[in-house]
């Protein structure tokens, strides 16, 4: 099985406010199809949307954090979300299918909060490295 044909995953981090619904979203499609989403909602800007074809190589790259991280555990004791905002993180890998949401964090003082702080930190560099 190659790269490109059994591995997706999709980002999201977003939050809804009085200026509307502001979010940053990228899929890695299993036909090698980049999908890239930003919508600041920021001084009356428009959404910005890409899309490219990347080579199973590149996607390899967040294959390989993937799979090097074990995220594997569940997200029911991380902090769900709030008005804060939200972040969203699905992989799915050969017969593999794993989808996390918790609240937006901005810094490991967010991560070490909750009941489950060490399934939260593997989470949070994961993103972090995938720079979502």
């Amino acid at each position: 099985m190659s790269l490109a044909s059994d591995f997706y995953l999709c980002s999201y981090v977003g939050h809804k406010g009085k200026f509307g619904h502001g979010f940053l979203e990228f899929k890695f499609q299993p036909n090698g199809k980049l999908r890239y989403a930003n919508n600041s909602n920021c001084k009356n800007d428009v959404m910005i949307r890409k899309e490219a074809h990347v080579h199973k190589s590149v996607m390899g790259g967040p294959k390989k954090i993937t799979d090097d991280r074990e995220i594997t555990k569940d997200d029911a004791l991380w902090p769900p979300p709030d008005r804060g905002g939200q972040r969203e993180l699905e992989i799915v890998t050969g017969d593999e299918h794993i989808s996390f949401t918790t609240s937006k964090t901005g810094s490991l003082i967010d991560v070490n909060q909750p009941k489950d702080p060490e399934g939260l930190r593997v989470f949070y560099y994961l993103v972090r490295d995938l720079k979502c």
